[in-house]
Formats: structure tokens, sequence, C-alpha cells
């Protein structure tokens, strides 16, 4: 059994094991609390309101197509937002490390990468997040989105948006290493919105009238070249069509159902998330298509074979949380210019 999966059995389908964990579990929730509140003390305001985006289990929760989603509405809205990421992955020569299209994924990390090349927006990535944010808003961005940034409280921030997996939800509600949980299941109450990537009906049914729910559906737009960068529509695999399915991300079997659900014959190749690939890792002894997400290729394009895709999504919103949440940006801007004009 690979480690990967040991722990998907400890956390999510009640392995054993989780029970000889959960006092140290106890000590990793206790001293994750003394660290928020040490750092919360000294946290750093920005000179532009900051919007967090993040979640409270570890593994993808599809964090990365809702910043995309919230970068293109703020731009389309007449705002300048960039991005500030730790940069998992990534060794920069030097940080902050402003990432652009043409950024290194060596240097930036796959996500940074991924986010700039979508949006065409400001990146940066450091340890420090606040050297980031702040690198950014002396480059004029006028609002700072903190990607995978809930637990970095040394940056202040004004909104936060915590993800939820609509089908995983919060596993065992263990804290680690017992559970998936970096923080417990209560610091949900605390966020602004807690976006439930799928159906939101069971994160409904766990937390009650406490937090402020929304719910987001991650769809696929269409095929990109990995080799080339050139565009095909949905329709371009025929149905039943055999491809090798390859994701190095938090919670590959999400991308595998999004494959049968195309109605393609998916072979799949799960690796660990954030995995450094190798070219001999995707020949598979055969001329079957090799698919993958958009994070996979930005660190599989400088080796790329022609028969090599990626598979484009976007995260659908619903309008009320649009409604509520560009009304709360518009005073926030409004709050921050006003202090700054003082």
């Amino acid at each position: 059994m690979s480690e990967s999966r040991f722990w998907e059995n400890v956390w999510y389908r009640g392995g054993q094991w989780q029970w000889p964990l959960r006092p140290v579990s106890a000590v990793f929730s206790a001293v994750a609390r003394r660290r928020r509140q040490r750092l919360q003390r000294s946290s750093v305001q920005v000179s532009s309101p900051v919007i967090v985006v993040g979640n409270i289990s570890v593994g993808g929760t599809g964090k990365t197509p809702l910043i995309i989603a919230l970068v293109r509405r703020l731009q389309r809205e007449g705002y300048r937002p960039g991005v500030v990421s730790r940069g998992y992955g990534g060794n920069a020569p030097a940080y902050p490390l402003r990432v652009t299209p043409e950024t290194p994924v060596l240097h930036s990390g796959d996500e940074p990468l991924t986010i700039a090349r979508a949006t065409g927006c400001a990146v940066c990535v450091s340890p420090d997040r606040v050297a980031a944010a702040q690198r950014l808003c002396e480059e004029g961005c006028d609002l700072i989105l903190s990607d995978d940034g809930l637990q970095h409280y040394r940056l202040a921030r004004q909104l936060e948006i915590a993800v939820v997996d609509g089908e995983r939800v919060f596993g065992n509600e263990q804290c680690l290493p017992a559970g998936p949980l970096r923080e417990p299941v209560s610091r949900l109450a605390e966020v602004d919105w807690v976006m439930v990537n799928g159906a939101p009906e069971r994160v409904a049914e766990r937390l009650g009238d406490d937090v402020k729910l929304s719910s987001m559906r991650v769809i696929p737009v269409r095929w990109q070249s990995v080799a080339d960068g050139s565009h095909r529509a949905l329709n371009h695999f025929e149905p039943q069509s055999r491809v090798h399915a390859v994701a190095g991300i938090g919670h590959p079997e999400r991308f595998f159902k999004t494959l049968e659900a195309l109605h393609l014959r998916a072979e799949a190749h799960p690796f660990p998330d954030h995995h450094d690939y190798r070219p001999e890792e995707l020949s598979f002894g055969d001329d079957e298509p090799v698919v993958m997400t958009d994070k996979d290729a930005v660190k599989c394009a400088v080796f790329a074979e022609p028969h090599w895709w990626s598979l484009n999504v976007e995260a659908e919103l619903d309008a009320r949380f649009w409604s509520d949440f560009l009304e709360r940006v518009r005073r926030l801007k409004k709050s921050s210019d006003r202090t700054v004009s003082q």
C-alpha cells in the first residue's frame, strides 16, 4: 500500500491506525491554537485589503480554480488583484519571487505558475507572505488574494474563504496526524464563507446554521496541448476513447471521475501532490493519449509529447455569492482608500 493510500484509509475510511494517533492529534491541535494566538498578536496589515482562500484540511479541495475565478471576476470589475503564495514545490534563487507566465516552474512551484498563466495577474511567492504581499502592493495591486493562506496568521486579512471538498468533507474530523485537519472544524464558524466544492448537503448537515455556506462546481471547458498550448473542444476525443490519466494533485480521484463523466476510458496513474515528473514516468509503452490537469501540465511542458493534453477547468459560483462577495470587496476597498488618503 502506498503512503498516500495508507493515510487515505486512516483519515477517510476509518483505518484502525487513527486511534493510537489521537493523543498526538490533541497535542497538534493545542500547538496550532497557541501558534495562531501568537501570530495574530503580531500580524502585519499591508496597504491593500487581503482576501484569504484556504482550507482546514490537507490535500486538494479546489482552491486553485476558485482563486482563478475570483481573480478573473475582480479584473472584470476594474480591480487590480494580485496573488501571494508559499510556492510549495518551488525553489527560487531569491524571495520574494515575482511570477510571470515565463517563470520556470522549478522556481515558482506549480500552483502559482498555473494562476499566473490563467489570469495574467501579478503573482508573488515567498515563505514570508507579508513580504510577498508588500511587494504586490508596491506594484499597484489594490487587492491581495492569499492562496492556501488560512493558517498563515502573520499576514492580517479582511476576508476569509475556506474551501471544503463536498465529497470527502472532513474525514474522521481529527486533526493531524490522526485525521486530515489542520485546524478543528469549529474554525469554520469564524470565516466569511465556506465554499463547498460539489454538493453542499453533507457539509450543511454537519455545520448547521453557524456558517455562511456557498457552493461551486469545477467544470471542464476544453483540452489544451501540453506541448504547444493549442486548444481543442471537449469532444476532441471520441466517446470511450482510451487515455492514460495522470494526476499529481491532492485528490486525484476527482480528476479521474471527471474523465469518466466525459465518457473516456481512463487508465489512472495517480502521483503524489506537487510531484516533480520525469519523462520516463509518463512513457506507458503505447501511443494512447496522455491527459492531465493544468497543474501537472506546467511541470511537463518542457518535455511534452504531441499526444499529451491537459484538461482546462473553471469554477462556477452561484450568483448570490458573487453579489455578497463583490459588495464586501467594494466596502473594503472604499475603507482602504479612505485610510490611505488621510
